[in-house]
């Protein structure tokens, strides 16, 4: 199984994203894209690299990059991290049918936000703590279990 997780950059949400559930499962494969390529290549920002380094969830070699399609259509889940980031993978070309919201797992289907909205590492705490939940329970609805 193949699992894509997609937010804006690439730089904060979906990267954190992908270091939690490779830290929880090891037989699929994940990974991580941004609607916009503008932070291509760039690993992400300082606040989800202290808070991934607090909970002790590696992000190492995670580089921003942009969606492709067609090519990313071999994934078997493509998971965003908002509504905004839902109706862009529709527009480019995405079957709705692969795509789903991170909060569908958790926290009664809200979006995850972007934690520049928030002061310092709050926000990065925060998106921490909703992606970790509904990571696990992600897991759990896709019938994987955690290695």
């Amino acid at each position: 199984m193949k699992i894509l997780f997609v937010c804006l950059g690439n730089i904060c949400r979906s990267p954190l994203a992908e270091g939690i559930a490779r830290s929880k499962c090891l037989s699929i494969e994940f990974d991580s894209a941004g609607i916009s390529g503008y932070h291509r290549g760039e690993p992400p920002c300082s606040g989800t690299q202290k808070v991934a380094k607090e909970y002790k969830i590696s992000i190492e070699g995670i580089y921003s990059r942009p969606i492709r399609y067609p090519q990313d259509e071999c994934f078997d889940w493509i998971i965003c991290m908002d509504q905004a980031n839902y109706e862009a993978l529709i527009d480019v070309g995405f079957e709705a049918k692969k795509i789903r919201k991170m909060g569908e797992f958790g926290y009664r289907g809200e979006d995850v936000p972007d934690p520049y909205y928030y002061v310092g590492l709050e926000g990065f705490r925060k998106i921490y703590a909703m992606l970790d939940q509904c990571i696990e329970q992600m897991l759990i609805d896709l019938g994987v279990s955690n290695d």
